[in-house]
């Protein structure tokens, strides 16, 4: 969708060149034709979720139900590809803010516009005279599409511009840990790393489970086959990541399973994402296609 949204934003401009009067930059030219084209789009397209807004929370018993169309989901991007290369900490944070799930999740609940809104003003901060130019309405509007979007996004708990953790040393030694919880699958000590409230989900599937007990004895009973797993480290969202491998039927040979994406907050893990379709997401985070021993 984003890539169809730039063909189309370029087809536009390219239209359209024989219109631009250059009484402002070209940049800010652009930058309104695509804010416009993705504001069209997302009126046209369904709402994107994940499994914890389609479904009830499921037990270690759950059966899997079936897989949901690929449009239903939230996916992962990777980070080398949406975060500026070598850029200030400060343009980091924003960007690891503004694709964090939970925060991409929540965005799903506003009106286009609204969402438009939201991000320019509380996630980029501009000011409100910026964002009424660029969307070519008023400030008064403006300043009401925001109250509107901070009050339905309040609701779902997440804050907008709030600051990500940063990936300091008890971080890395948190994500050690699950490293080698999850090799050795050893589920009381992976669990032992997650809040009580943490969630477990994977897309395609709206199953989804939260208590210690539901995910560690769903990992050792239906999911008992990601034993003996390896885990390759990326970044996904802005958030630690990982591209497990599975034991294949051949020794020595480990083949993709899923791309794990976990959130972390308060020093714990908040939730882990299983992105199941590995022929996509793999390549598009540089992932090999198998481990060999």
């Amino acid at each position: 969708e984003a890539e169809d949204a730039v063909q189309e934003a370029l087809v536009r401009a390219w239209r359209g060149l024989d219109r631009f009067e250059g009484r402002a930059a070209l940049r800010s030219w652009l930058y309104r034709i695509a804010t416009n084209v993705c504001i069209s789009m997302l009126g046209a397209s369904q709402r994107r979720a994940r499994p914890m807004d389609l479904a009830p929370v499921s037990t270690a018993d759950s059966p899997l139900p079936a897989a949901l169309p690929e449009a239903t989901w939230i996916e992962p991007i990777a980070d080398a590809r949406v975060m500026p290369a070598g850029g200030d900490p400060a343009e980091v944070a924003v960007a690891r803010e503004s694709v964090r799930l939970a925060f991409v999740a929540a965005l799903q609940h506003l009106p286009p516009r609204q969402r438009a809104v939201l991000i320019l003003r509380d996630v980029l901060r501009w000011k409100a005279d910026e964002v009424a130019e660029l969307l070519g309405t008023t400030v008064a509007s403006v300043n009401s599409a925001l109250q509107r979007a901070r009050s339905t996004l309040a609701s779902t708990k997440v804050e907008a511009g709030g600051p990500s953790e940063p990936m300091d040393d008890a971080h890395q030694a948190l994500l050690a840990r699950y490293v080698d919880a999850f090799e050795r699958y050893d589920m009381d000590s992976l669990t032992a790393l997650l809040r009580e409230d943490a969630t477990w989900n994977m897309p395609p599937y709206d199953l989804w489970l939260q208590t210690h007990r539901d995910i560690r004895d769903w990992c050792l009973g239906p999911g008992i086959g990601c034993k003996g797993s390896r885990l390759v480290p990326t970044m996904a969202n802005g958030s630690p990541a990982f591209g497990q491998y599975k034991p294949s039927a051949q020794p020595g040979i480990w083949e993709p399973w899923s791309l794990q994406v976990l959130e972390l907050s308060g020093g714990r893990i908040s939730g882990i994402t299983f992105f199941l379709d590995t022929a996509r997401f793999f390549p598009a985070f540089g992932l090999p296609p198998r481990l060999e021993a």
